[in-house]
């Protein structure tokens, strides 16, 4: 158990880093620029996953009943927004990839500070916190030197040696692919009998509807187009499993219970969310296809007309 400890808190240290890595070398400072400046959804954005979202989960935690096991984990994943693969859900649903790869790396960045924090009052409000407490210094540092720094190093790079960066992403991005199920695997294999119990527990309905309330939540709290606002709903309940990792190894010395239930958690979440996003582009795709055709009738009715037009004139005169 201590050797898969060992690896898994490795596995994890690496899927963190080149994730913000990778998220660093696909941001522009201009489109990061550009985003930050429309202030309302920004506001919006954070306040949904800042404080709705994780009160969210403790919610669904006490409305469920959940053990304390799964209470703790549903609340550590509730507070950790930021999670790569809300960039990834918005390129699967077709929707603003921009906003949506630029608001989770804010996300990731500001969540990594408050995360300790807002898990630990969570855990007090639900009666948890005589058994149980994040050490907020020691998060507060691992969790924000993990993201932040490998962060800026990919804008600096992206910035200065757009070459470089353009090199590294694709073979960062499957460093972090990799990783991140290599996390979830070994999750898996250190607690598979608690995982088994869940299957006759209601932690993952919990998760299931804690998802969808999330995405209700994210395109509720969201401000512009259409595509912009669908990219926000699947950001909203789309959490960091990075930081939840994290606290389960470094508060609770990788506990079975609470890692079989994270990964769960995780694992519902992905579930829930990736038909939405591929209903959505298929939705996506029909609307373009139904203006391209009708576009493409507009312009053979026009050639028609001309052709009518030309053919009703006498001979010898020509259109002006």
């Amino acid at each position: 158990m201590d050797v898969m400890n060992a690896l898994l808190n490795t596995v994890l240290v690496v899927f963190v880093v080149a994730t913000m890595f990778v998220a660093g070398l696909r941001t522009q400072v201009a489109a990061l620029v550009a985003v930050l400046r429309n202030g309302l959804l920004v506001v919006l954005v954070l306040v949904a996953n800042l404080v709705v979202v994780p009160l969210l989960g403790l919610v669904v935690g006490l409305v469920f009943a959940l053990s304390s096991a799964a209470t703790v984990a549903l609340v550590l994943v509730a507070s950790s927004p930021g999670a790569p693969f809300g960039a990834k859900m918005a390129m699967i649903q077709k929707g603003d990839v921009v906003t949506g790869s630029v608001l989770q790396v804010v996300l990731a960045a500001i969540g990594s500070l408050t995360f300790p924090v807002t898990a630990n009052l969570l855990l007090g409000w639900a009666g948890l916190g005589e058994d149980v407490s994040l050490p907020v210094g020691r998060l507060v540092l691992s969790v924000a030197v993990l993201q932040l720094v490998p962060f800026a190093v990919g804008l600096a790079l992206r910035a200065w040696a757009p070459g470089t960066a353009a090199s590294w992403t694709a073979p960062a991005g499957r460093v972090s692919n990799l990783t991140f199920v290599g996390v979830l695997a070994l999750g898996v294999l250190g607690s598979w009998q608690q995982i088994i119990d869940l299957l006759g527990s209601l932690t993952l309905l919990a998760a299931a509807v804690f998802t969808v309330v999330g995405i209700a939540v994210g395109f509720a709290l969201s401000a512009g187009t259409k595509a912009v606002r669908t990219t926000t709903a699947l950001i909203a309940p789309t959490r960091n499993a990075g930081p939840a990792f994290a606290a389960v190894a470094i508060a609770f010395g990788n506990d079975p219970a609470i890692l079989a239930a994270v990964s769960g958690i995780l694992l519902v979440g992905l579930v829930v969310e990736l038909p939405v996003a591929s209903w959505l582009a298929h939705r996506r795709s029909t609307g373009q296809s139904r203006v391209s055709e009708d576009a493409a009738a507009e312009e053979a009715a026009l050639r028609e007309l001309g052709a009518v037009r030309d053919a009703s004139r006498p001979p010898g005169l020509t259109a002006d």
